[in-house]
């Protein structure tokens, strides 16, 4: 543990921050498990919802600087091909 108080102070903030971008990021993963599931269902409505729901979530993560812009991205894509490939 540090001695110093600005070193303190630093160390609670990060734990703070951490625990906060564990939460959006084990939230955006159950996201996207939902709408890989609506996919192997098959439900289009579910799989559009999901769909949305998953996007959302991902510019959050972007948003709050969890996660890389070209991560979201790049996850984006591929639900995106896989709910056109499903639907098509």
């Amino acid at each position: 543990m540090a001695n110093i108080k600005s070193a303190m102070k630093r160390a609670k903030t990060n734990e703070v921050a951490r625990m906060r971008n564990k939460a959006i990021r084990s939230n955006l993963k159950t996201t996207i498990k939902s709408f890989d599931a609506a996919v192997a269902e098959g439900d289009a409505a579910k799989m559009q919802e999901a769909y949305n729901a998953a996007s959302k979530r991902l510019d959050q993560a972007v948003a709050k600087h969890v996660i890389h812009k070209n991560v979201a991205s790049r996850k984006k894509s591929a639900l995106a091909k896989a709910l056109n490939n499903v639907t098509a």
